[in-house]
């Protein structure tokens, strides 16, 4: 904890004048373009990842970067996506997986969440997942089956969203993007799902055109484009 204090004892002392004003704008309300949805790990920090100022991201954490579907799951995470839409305005929700994650690795070895049993339930919401690669990737284990497993559940997340009345709406009229991106600690790349080809690919710099994230048949592709 004393770490924590001088850190925000030095954070005060070495603000600067532009900083120090834009926190006395933002003291009066918020408007952030871009609601991020990810995992409670802390070594996925999403301000530090994309440079991002105070008052940018709307940023959610929860295990497993987990929303549940409108109809079975009232959650903070379910509350906080429907005030981002109609209070907030925001243009686009991003749902990011990581690599090594916790709760995927759980969802393969489900005696890591022996001793767990709310974590165990969280996680049933992401067991689509798990049943989508055990179908069409039932011989992938290992580093390479988490990975897929990590990418099915953003896939999975982004379906559920998509249940929800005020993202629905906004998607429909076009006020709203939503966009599923995993992201590489090791390598510290993003890769970011398009539904038009069924794959994650690399996020480029630059790109006027994001990749369609509507959620889409994945396994509908030939297996080795998927990769």
């Amino acid at each position: 904890m004393e770490r924590l204090i001088q850190g925000f004892d030095r954070f005060r002392r070495d603000m600067s004048d532009e900083h120090r004003q834009l926190f006395a704008k933002l003291a009066s309300g918020q408007t952030p373009h871009t609601m991020f949805i990810t995992c409670a790990d802390s070594r996925v920090m999403p301000e530090l990842l994309f440079n991002a100022n105070p008052g940018e991201l709307f940023v959610y954490r929860n295990v497993g970067n987990i929303v549940p579907p409108y109809a079975q799951h009232v959650s903070g995470v379910v509350a906080a996506i429907e005030y981002a839409v109609t209070a907030l305005k925001v243009q686009h929700i991003v749902i990011c997986g990581h690599s090594d994650c916790g709760a995927m690795k759980a969802l393969q070895n489900p005696a890591l969440l022996k001793g767990k049993p709310s974590v165990e339930q969280w996680l049933k919401h992401a067991d689509v997942a798990r049943y989508v690669v055990a179908e069409n990737r039932p011989t992938m284990q290992g580093e390479e089956g988490l990975r897929y497993l990590t990418e099915e559940n953003v896939v999975g997340q982004l379906e559920h969203m998509r249940t929800l009345p005020v993202v629905a709406a906004a998607m429909a009229n076009g006020s709203l993007r939503i966009h599923g991106w995993i992201y590489d600690i090791a390598r510290t790349d993003i890769t970011a799902f398009d539904a038009t080809e069924g794959r994650f690919r690399p996020l480029v710099a630059g790109s006027s055109n994001l990749p369609d994230a509507t959620p889409h048949a994945r396994f509908s592709v030939p297996v080795a484009s998927a990769a």
